[in-house]
């Protein structure tokens, strides 16, 4: 026997709580993009087929096409290079030329960097050939 009550089943979906759902969705999405884009100075790094991670400490060095030297996203001048690091000879240094650079330039900044003592040097790339 069938119970009868005196409620009914809306058939109607609510509208209004699906926009408040999709308007925090989209707040959110806007506000963690931010975080994924990852700071720094635009560089194109020369291709390489092998790849290896450092695991030890490093310093990193940038140098853009337009010849500007970057210590740790910092403008430097190239004279005072050996200045900057000189108390950091047992890290690797990173160097990130951009594609474009001469590899005049690049010898020059390496040059100042064993200046200050240090002789571990590696040259950033990307994968892919």
């Amino acid at each position: 026997m069938p119970l009868k009550t005196r409620f009914k089943r809306k058939r109607t979906f609510p509208v209004i709580s699906m926009a408040d759902i999709v308007l925090l969705l989209l707040i959110f999405f806007i506000l963690t993009s931010s975080y994924l884009i990852q700071p720094g100075i635009k560089v194109q790094l020369p291709r390489a087929i092998t790849k290896e991670a450092l695991s030890q400490e490093k310093i990193s060095i940038t140098i853009t096409k337009s010849g500007g030297v970057y210590l740790e996203d910092k403008l430097i001048d190239i004279s005072r290079l050996p200045y900057l690091i000189e108390n950091q000879k047992d890290k690797i240094v990173l160097i990130k030329a951009d594609r474009d650079v001469t590899i005049d330039m690049t010898v020059r900044v390496m040059e100042m960097v064993k200046r200050s003592g240090a002789n571990k040097f590696v040259i950033a790339t990307t994968p892919g050939l």
